[in-house]
């Protein structure tokens, strides 16, 4: 079978899984960050009880947050049905099965709710979306994307990703996007002409392995750097 959804789905990961999808490092964890589609990860909450900078924006931070809960709640069920029906696209080994994936990411999304309110009025959740942020130029000094680009390749387009990475790059001195398969554990098809446009006006950019691996083969991240 095929994992198909209609939008974007609400599904929070954790600080932990942040570090090692993009291979984050204690410099990289005290610079200024920003989380771009975090939707309901830990994330934010997790790094500000550290003491560290960040921002997450996203769309869904319109809404309140009885809201949100209301849509993950709806959207937890079909996500974990269709993970079950594709156990097969899945490494399960730090993750031993589909309930504890369940319990994982529903443990993150309920930390986030907690800090939804809070940290919507401390300015740690903004309400926007690529392909224009409401940052001004180098607002920060890394910008993270998780689960968003090149995993909805057919819903997103190429030129979609083109205008997100180029914003992305306004705003933030480097850029890592992780995974870089589709839903369906298959390399982006946007992948190869998104990288040949960077090196066409001049960016660095690499692919690099990390210590992160659920997806089967989803165990890199791009990192683009402007100079």
């Amino acid at each position: 079978m095929t994992i198909q959804y209609q939008n974007i789905v609400p599904w929070g990961r954790s600080f932990q899984e942040y570090v090692d999808m993009f291979k984050l490092s204690d410099k990289d964890l005290n610079s200024s960050v920003l989380g771009c589609g975090d939707g309901p990860a830990s994330f934010n909450y997790e790094m500000t009880r550290q003491g560290r900078s960040v921002v997450s924006v996203d769309p869904i931070y319109n809404l309140d947050r009885d809201f949100i809960e209301k849509r993950i709640d709806e959207t937890y069920i079909e996500v974990l049905e269709q993970t079950r029906e594709n156990q097969d696209k899945f490494v399960w080994e730090n993750i031993s099965s589909v309930e504890e994936l369940g319990r994982i990411r529903m443990d993150s999304m309920k930390l986030f709710l907690e800090d939804f309110e809070e940290g919507k009025k401390q300015g740690r959740y903004i309400a926007g979306e690529l392909p224009e942020l409401p940052f001004e130029d180098n607002s920060f000094d890394l910008a993270l994307v998780s689960h968003l680009l090149f995993l909805y390749s057919e819903q997103l387009s190429l030129d979609f990703h083109l205008l997100a990475i180029d914003e992305l790059l306004r705003v933030a001195g480097e850029v890592r996007i992780f995974p870089l398969l589709d839903l369906n554990s298959r390399k982006s098809i946007h992948l190869d002409e998104v990288i040949g446009y960077l090196l066409s006006q001049g960016i660095s950019v690499y692919e690099e392995k990390v210590n992160y691996e659920f997806q089967k083969g989803g165990n890199t991240m791009l990192k683009i750097l402007r100079d």
